[in-house]
């Protein structure tokens, strides 16, 4: 797949698009052993071999073996390739971190599947496979994700049935959400939701927008990848069969 060679370097977590520009336009990048210097030159995603002339800057990665990670995202760390903002999640991305069955030196580049707020945490994909990225984050594929949301106070019917048909937020249309079920925990009411859509911060908005203060928000499904019992800012190895089911 061709895409804009910043936006690869960006995907491939060396740099941020602006950084990767400034780079570029001072000849500081390398396709494939030749210098390039013309913004908005396209790339093979999958084949082209991208350098950068900066030693502060490492681009010997392996990209070639696809890998899946998956991670318990922290609240405060940022779900993106660049540390512009932030920590982000590939900070967490050390040996120490890696409690799964599959122990290995990770040298693939990956970047995040989508976003998970700052204020959010749980579970987040991590991978090299763009076309697994695009599969999971295309609106039309309506691949499920689930959270654990925390509220104020017991969620009563007239809410849910607004949740689950749709609502207008601030002059913006969400879809409904599944309301699979409900807790009440002391002062507070953990709702378990699905959703298909994946707006920015389409829970905390539309729960705000009937009255409901969110204290957390836990994703803890992906497709068919679930959270499980995996601590918080750990990171295990995963394989692509356990992430989304086989189409027909």
């Amino acid at each position: 797949m061709e895409v804009r060679l910043q936006k690869q370097m960006a995907d491939l977590g060396i740099c941020s698009r602006r950084k990767a520009e400034i780079l570029i336009a001072e000849g500081k990048v390398k396709v494939n052993g030749k210098i390039i210097k013309k913004l908005g030159t396209k790339v093979n995603s999958e084949k082209d071999k991208i350098e950068v002339i900066d030693t502060k800057i490492k681009t010997n990665v392996d990209n070639k073996t696809k890998v899946y990670i998956a991670l318990n995202k922290p609240i405060d760390y940022i779900s993106s390739a660049s540390n512009e903002q932030g920590q982000t999640v590939l900070d967490l991305l050390n040996p120490e971190n890696n409690v799964g069955k599959f122990k290995k030196l990770l040298t693939a580049r990956v970047y995040p599947v989508g976003r998970l707020d700052k204020d959010s945490e749980g579970l987040i994909l991590l991978t090299n496979d763009g076309e697994l990225t695009n599969e999971l984050t295309h609106p039309s594929n309506e691949h499920e994700k689930e959270y654990e949301v925390i509220i104020n106070h017991p969620l009563s019917r007239d809410s849910k049935k607004v949740l689950e048909s749709g609502m207008n937020v601030d002059g913006e249309h969400y879809n409904g959400i599944e309301v699979k079920k409900e807790f009440n925990k002391g002062r507070q009411t953990i709702v378990t939701v699905v959703l298909k859509e994946g707006k920015n911060r389409q829970i905390r908005k539309m729960f705000g927008r009937l009255g409901y203060n969110v204290s957390t928000l836990r994703r803890i499904r992906l497709g068919k990848l679930k959270l499980g019992t995996l601590p918080i800012g750990k990171w295990k190895l995963v394989k692509k069969e356990d992430i989304i089911y086989n189409k027909l």
